[in-house]
């Protein structure tokens, strides 16, 4: 619902939806400011186990890679997030996940004295782009499919000079696959669309 609506969405059809009265939404969640923090609490929990893996990663430039792979795939998966991190970043300043905020900055920091990652990046920067992949998923199904291939040519703007540039996965979407992706229009709607523009007009009408 909130990533459909955003987060005022209706609190009786969430309710509605997940099968509980709303006495009871309510209940536990006296508020939708108070909702919106507990999903905010269990995003924190996943970005824990990102945390994880990107100590485990070989390189600090291999933890950015696994930092904004799931990141972008989380975001994709879940268009919820973005609405529900700007509430919170609005109603609570002080929530917002700090210590992970830091954890990046400093693996940012090693990944440009390593020399894989440009000088002139900053963890604000990374944010943003991934944030800016992560969109695709509030787009529809014909540019969700997109974002591993976009990330790719994003982290290949990220490495310093001089590397290695890996091969783009997927391939790009065809003009009309572009069209149907921005218009939500498959081809067979597009040529029946068409047909109604050139069939001739009732005279009457």
């Amino acid at each position: 619902m909130i990533a459909q609506d955003g987060v005022n969405a209706s609190l009786e059809e969430i309710a509605r939806r997940a099968d509980v009265g709303v006495a009871t939404l309510y209940r536990n969640f006296p508020t939708r400011d108070d909702l919106v923090r507990a999903l905010y609490d269990i995003a924190l929990t996943q970005l824990e186990t990102v945390r994880e893996e990107i100590v485990a990663a070989p390189s600090a430039w291999d933890g950015v890679v696994v930092y904004a792979e799931r990141v972008a795939e989380w975001l994709v998966a879940d268009p919820s997030l973005p609405p529900i991190l700007k509430r919170v970043a609005r109603i609570d300043p002080a929530r917002p996940a700090v210590d992970f905020d830091k954890f990046i900055a400093t693996l940012v920091t090693q990944a440009k004295r390593d020399g894989d990652l440009r000088p002139d990046i900053e963890t604000v920067d990374l944010a943003l782009l991934m944030t800016m992949v992560g969109s695709l998923g509030g787009l529809g199904d014909g540019y969700a499919g997109q974002w591993r291939r976009q990330l790719v040519i994003v982290l290949d703007g990220l490495r310093a000079t001089g590397r290695e540039r890996p091969k783009l996965p997927g391939r790009p979407l065809s003009p009309s696959e572009f069209q149907a992706a921005v218009h939500g229009l498959t081809r067979r709607a597009r040529r029946a669309q068409s047909r109604r523009s050139a069939a001739p007009k009732d005279a009457g009408a």
